[in-house]
Parts: structure tokens; C-alpha cells; sequence
């Protein structure tokens, strides 16, 4: 009976699988397809006469793009970190007045949607001189990032052991140096998982690279995309192409730091 069990959980798993990763092969799929089969009836579920068009399309235009949105990403990750970690550890051991309301300032935050500010950034930004900047686009990416990262940086931070923090006081540490020799070290996971979050944020934003960013000499990778979409043809292997490229860096960090996003986003949950 048990066996028989697991075979159904291992067989509506695998089936669930499926269903969630079919998106996925079929942009690799259309990525393949001629522009001439793109129409096909019945549509071709597999590339039996697959061109190579959109990838040398994507190694032949979109490398900048790439190498923008790898910018971009890495700005807003050192950004974020910069004011999440201090933040963080301001609200978790320092107890400042008014914590519990910039606490759910923060939640509200997170809850604004991304167009609203953008045209609110949109303004600032053309009386500032900071449209179709690659920084300005850095500051715009990390004002959905930083929420994050300060309220899981609080989470973690709160179960650090009070003894450390008093022990590195004795030793005459002053409340940077303890942050910094202390507190960060400790909080690997917890950075990782912001970096992390950070930079997929940013490297798949549309709605501030559209808004800020349209004009610019430098642009990413998402409105690298959109040059081939036009009012009378649109080339879809290219886009499908772009797509897959654009998601081998995601999927590598992905895996890479699974074991520690995992213990990042429970830090906090469970306290002694």
C-alpha cells in the first residue's frame, strides 16, 4: 500500500513538473523554429529543421544589452547591500524609536506596484538629468530590493545571540566595528539571499528600464528584446532566442546559492 503511494506522489510530481516546465521547453523549442514554420497547423512540438537565426541574432545585437543588464544587476546588489545590512542591523539590536512603524513602512512599500513608481522616479529623474543613465536605473531597481533585504536582514539579525554582541563590547568594539567583524560575517546566508533577489530583480526589469531608461545609449537586455517586434513582423525565434540566453545567468545563480537561499528566507522563522 505504501509503495503503491509513492508511485502515485512520484507520478503526479513528475506530471507537475511537466506542466510547469512546458513554458520553458517551448521557448527553446521556437527558438529553433524557422519564421516560415512559425505558423505551421499543426505547430511543430519539436524542431525537426532547426535554424540557428535567433541565436547568431542575439551574438550579433544584444551582447551590450547582456552586458547592461549585468551592470545593472550588480549595481543594484552592492546598493542594496550597502543600505539593507546597516538597516537591518539598526532595527534588530539597536531598537531605534519608531522601528515598528518604519517596519511596516517597509511592508507597504513592497506592496506599491513597480508603474506607479516609476512615473513618480520618471519625474525626479528628468528634473535631476538622470534619465536614460544606467545609475538612475541602478537607484530605481534598488528602491524594490532594499525593502526586502532590510526586513530579512532584521529577521536573521534578531536571532543572533545577544552574548556575542556584548562580548565583542567588552573587547572594545564600537557598534560598527561589531557590525562589521561581528554581526556581517554571521549573516552570510541572509546576504546571499538579497544579492540574490537583488539581482534578478533588476536583470529581469521592464517596467523602469521602459519608463527611465527607453532612450538611452546603453540599454538591457529586456529592451534589447523589443527591437524585434515590429508593426508588421515580429521575429519570434529571436525573442525566444533572447529569452534563453537572458536565463542562463538566472538559472546558474540559482542553483548555484539554492542551499543558501533556503536557509536565508527561513532565518528568523524558528526562535530558540
Amino acid at each position: 500500500m505504501t509503495s503503491r503511494r509513492s508511485w502515485w506522489r512520484t507520478a503526479l510530481g513528475v506530471v507537475l513538473t511537466a506542466v510547469m516546465l512546458f513554458p520553458v521547453y517551448w521557448m527553446v523549442n521556437v527558438s529553433f523554429t524557422k519564421t516560415s514554420d512559425m505558423r505551421s497547423d499543426p505547430p511543430h512540438w519539436f524542431p525537426w529543421d532547426p535554424t540557428f537565426e535567433g541565436y547568431q541574432a542575439v551574438f550579433r545585437q544584444q551582447m551590450p544589452a547582456l552586458g547592461t543588464s549585468l551592470l545593472v544587476g550588480l549595481g543594484c546588489v552592492v546598493l542594496t547591500l550597502l543600505i539593507s545590512a546597516p538597516a537591518g542591523y539598526a532595527l534588530a539590536k539597536l531598537r531605534p524609536r519608531g522601528a515598528g512603524v518604519l517596519n511596516f513602512l517597509l511592508l507597504v512599500a513592497q506592496m506599491i506596484p513597480a508603474v506607479v513608481m516609476a512615473m513618480g522616479f520618471y519625474v525626479i529623474y528628468m528634473k535631476a538629468g538622470m534619465l536614460n543613465t544606467v545609475w538612475g536605473l541602478v537607484v530605481a531597481d534598488s528602491t524594490v530590493a532594499v525593502p526586502f533585504g532590510v526586513l530579512l536582514f532584521t529577521a536573521f539579525m534578531q536571532g543572533i545571540p545577544r552574548e556575542l554582541i556584548q562580548a565583542a563590547t567588552i573587547d572594545g568594539a564600537g557598534t560598527f566595528r561589531t557590525f562589521w567583524s561581528v554581526v556581517l560575517p554571521v549573516s552570510r546566508n541572509s546576504a546571499i539571499t538579497v544579492s540574490l533577489f537583488a539581482f534578478l530583480w533588476a536583470w529581469s526589469d521592464f517596467i523602469f528600464a521602459s519608463t527611465l531608461n527607453r532612450n538611452g545609449d546603453l540599454i538591457p537586455i529586456t529592451l534589447g528584446i523589443y527591437k524585434y517586434i515590429g508593426n508588421n513582423t515580429t521575429e519570434w525565434n529571436s525573442i525566444m532566442a533572447t529569452a534563453v540566453i537572458a536565463s542562463v545567468p538566472a538559472a546558474i545563480l540559482l542553483v548555484v546559492a539554492q542551499r543558501y537561499v533556503a536557509a536565508g528566507v527561513t532565518a528568523g522563522a524558528i526562535k530558540d
